[in-house]
């Protein structure tokens, strides 16, 4: 890997990553996304080489991506003149899987050390721009052109924030532009609380610090905010059917218990 050091929940990058990479080594992929496999190689070139290196029980975060791309190429179909917002980008290559039109600007954002990365694994386009800021740093809004429909994807980002945070972010978006639709997922408060026990998050040194369990009651923070519907994680269709056969005996176990099956809910709001 180059010499771009990552910190706290940034690491998070790197599993959901190696989730898409091995992803596209299936037959029939949910995402097939060569770019991700491409970077977590130069990322962690060993990704697959170790214990549980090429276990495909991280899927139910690939066909989380797959709901937000699904949702973002209706929006964009409907407003080609429409600015995107992928906040918490990572290293997700999702402005290559849409490939939105010309008349779409695009913008992804993630602290400075991701978006470094990003410029040596990523190759640039047109009307795509790169910020790189902290998500809570509410200033780069000031970048982003206004008086357009918006589109905001925040995936795998909202439960990191305080609550006090992400309601100050869904509201500025709404304040800021005349029509758009927000896209993120969340975590119930029993994922939120137990995820200090999670060994993946003490890996990482990051823990959950928000938890809904109604996240449609989130468009009360807004009085323009309307909730829209919710896309299936931990129980997709989609997972069960293209997840390797232990796979899905796994999350079949795994969802008879009442906290795991919407311990992680991806919503859909309009304003």
């Amino acid at each position: 890997m180059e010499d771009t050091e990552l910190a706290g929940v940034q690491k998070t990058l790197s599993p959901v990553l190696k989730a898409k990479a091995l992803d596209n080594r299936l037959p029939d992929p949910i995402l097939g996304d060569e770019y991700a496999e491409q970077a977590m190689r130069r990322l962690d070139p060993d990704y697959d080489k170790r214990r549980f290196g090429t276990s495909q029980m991280g899927l139910a975060a690939v066909v989380r991506a797959k709901a937000h791309d699904d949702w973002a190429r209706c929006f964009l179909a409907d407003h080609p003149d429409a600015v995107m917002l992928h906040l918490g980008c990572g290293l997700d290559a999702r402005v290559y899987r849409i490939d939105p039109p010309a008349t779409v600007d695009w913008y992804d954002l993630d602290y400075p050390a991701v978006i470094e990365l990003r410029k040596q694994f990523l190759p640039p386009r047109e009307h795509y721009t790169l910020i790189d800021s902290s998500v809570t740093d509410l200033t780069w809004l000031e970048r982003i052109p206004r008086g357009r429909p918006a589109l905001m994807i925040a995936e795998g980002l909202v439960p990191y924030l305080t609550e006090a945070d992400a309601r100050r972010l869904l509201t500025s978006v709404v304040d800021a532009f005349p029509t758009g639709q927000i896209q993120f997922d969340t975590v119930s408060v029993w994922a939120q609380r137990t995820s200090k026990w999670d060994p993946l998050a003490r890996k990482y040194n990051a823990q959950f610090h928000c938890g809904f369990n109604d996240p449609a009651a989130l468009a009360d923070w807004h009085p323009r905010l309307e909730y829209v519907d919710e896309a299936p994680m931990n129980d997709s269709p989609m997972l069960m059917a293209k997840a390797p056969a232990n796979v899905r005996r796994m999350y079949r176990l795994m969802n008879l218990f009442p906290g795991f099956k919407r311990s992680t809910r991806i919503v859909r709001f309009r304003f």
